[in-house]
């Protein structure tokens, strides 16, 4: 199993402004709901999901953001579609990529 570059994530997203809220498996989440992140494959490659509630303006602000911040350190950063996330009574968080 390949180490996931957290701390690059970490700095990338922290040099554009925004925090990183905690991590899960491949998934990155933000401090703001409006777009998450997911390591791809070869980990190089960062996937934007978009929370399909949040305003489409102030996301793509932020992932422009996340674009201008990887030219200097080495990741790439493809848009995916968007995802849900809900809430069962068990508290258990489901997420729900659509493309």
């Amino acid at each position: 199993m390949t180490l996931k570059p957290l701390g690059k994530v970490k700095e990338l997203v922290e040099s554009v402004g925004m925090g990183v809220s905690h991590a899960y498996d491949d998934l990155v989440f933000l401090d703001h709901n409006a777009f998450l992140l997911q390591f791809s494959n070869d980990n190089r490659t960062i996937i934007v999901h978009t929370n399909s509630e949040a305003d489409k303006k102030e996301a793509d602000k932020g992932i422009a953001r996340l674009r201008n911040g990887v030219l200097t350190n080495g990741l790439d950063i493809v848009v995916a579609g968007l995802y849900t996330m809900s809430q069962a009574e068990n508290e258990i968080i489901t997420i729900e990529f659509h493309e």
